[in-house]
């Protein structure tokens, strides 16, 4: 049987989400005791909890909503690259084998490990050029385990805006720590929130078939 990697986070109390968003809740609606012969719980959380899918509407107000986005980018052959360690922007030379013919979809690990229980306020991101020599190569979705594609200072979102130019799709908040660099097959399919701009997604990687 094929190995698999989960690389979704933990949806639980005190998942730390981007600074003034929503935080997340849960709380039992239904309790399985006395006559009541189910649980059922209601839950409170924003649409960019966790690991998730940015829709074209979040960064572009005439984009596409989460549950109008191409589901087959979120299924497929994928590329993981290793960049521990760098800080500020990604660029094309930053990755080791980007010249090489890649997969339909890369994801980028950013941290020693992924921060679970902290905000991270400085985190890696992909620069615009890395996004032009990505979609160059037939890339279709880039994702990272960082919390977002451009610095959380940023007003101008200009790898958003790139990515917005070339088509491509996006993950964000993986779980990178135990997936060493190579190919893999993603799954990574968001929910179809109808008309709203992202989505939780239950993300893993499969060992690809020899």
């Amino acid at each position: 049987m094929a190995r698999l990697w989960d690389i979704s986070q933990p949806i639980r109390p005190g998942v730390p989400t981007w600074p003034g968003d929503t935080v997340y809740q849960a709380e039992k609606t239904w309790a399985l005791e006395g006559d009541c012969p189910v649980n059922v719980s209601k839950i409170t959380l924003s649409t960019h909890t966790g690991a998730h899918a940015d829709a074209p509407l979040h960064y572009d107000a005439s984009g596409a909503a989460i549950d109008q986005v191409d589901l087959s980018r979120y299924i497929g052959p994928c590329r993981v690259f290793d960049f521990r360690g760098g800080r500020g922007l990604i660029e094309p030379g930053d990755l080791g084998g980007l010249q090489e013919a890649c997969r339909p979809r890369v994801l980028l690990r950013t941290f020693e490990r992924f921060p679970h229980d902290a905000w991270p306020t400085e985190f890696a991101t992909p620069s615009p050029a890395l996004i032009d020599a990505l979609a160059d190569k037939g890339v279709v979705l880039i994702g990272t385990d960082a919390p977002s594609m451009d610095p959380e200072t940023s007003k101008t979102l200009d790898a958003h805006h790139a990515i917005r130019r070339r088509g491509l799709s996006i993950l964000e908040g993986l779980v990178l720590d135990d997936v060493p660099a190579g190919d893999y097959e993603l799954i990574a399919l968001p929910l179809p929130f109808q008309g709203l701009d992202a989505s939780p997604v239950r993300a893993v990687l499969r060992e690809l078939a020899a």
